[in-house]
């Protein structure tokens, strides 16, 4: 994907004017490209336009008019776009119980681990990649982000309606699965195009 650049965001004043229009958009856009796994697990498959987004967020509520600074948070942001052939997200841990939220948050470590978080089409997983430091040996983050490196055959699987999709996760504490809706695929076509 095309990285992003301080010249692809709105000026503040007219981002502003247009904010409302703006998040229903891409609030509809998050809901095609999120899907939850089991009780506790949501990923939200990121591109170009969700990214964009969350600077334009970033800057409006942090001040940042520094040309210098606006291109770092796309820096930091353009580390999250999807390569060629990748799918990049966001997962989320989500426990609402506050009883809960450390000993369930301790049942998920080593989720990051190789072959845990994967989509499958058919016969053929893809696993996460997940970025390194949100989680430790006894600590792990609620919040992460993951890319799927997918292959000639994964696509070529995935372009076929007909073959079944799933999101899966094969943790010892947390093994579930769940379909991939079409809105969600027609989603990831688009972005591995």
């Amino acid at each position: 994907m095309k990285l992003l650049t301080p010249q692809d965001l709105l000026p503040a004043a007219q981002y502003e004017e247009n904010r409302a229009g703006i998040r229903q958009n891409i609030i509809a856009l998050k809901k095609r490209r999120r899907i939850s796994v089991g009780e506790f697990v949501t990923l939200v498959f990121e591109n170009r336009e969700t990214l964009l987004f969350q600077i334009q967020e970033m800057i409006r509520i942090e001040r940042i008019f520094d040309p210098g600074k606006i291109q770092e948070e796309c820096d930091v942001y353009n580390a999250l776009l999807p390569d060629r052939n990748e799918l990049s997200a966001t997962l989320f841990i989500e426990i609402t119980d506050s009883e809960k939220i450390q000993p369930l948050l301790d049942s998920f470590k080593n989720i990051d681990q190789a072959n845990t978080v994967g989509i499958k089409v058919g016969d053929t997983s893809v696993f996460a990649n997940f970025e390194a430091g949100h989680s430790k040996e006894d600590k792990i983050s609620a919040v992460h982000f993951v890319r799927f490196s997918t292959t000639p055959t994964f696509r070529d699987l995935l372009a076929q309606e007909e073959v079944p999709a799933f999101l899966t996760i094969l943790h010892p504490q947390y093994r579930t699965e769940a379909p991939v809706s079409q809105e969600l695929r027609q989603e990831w076509l688009r972005d591995l195009k």
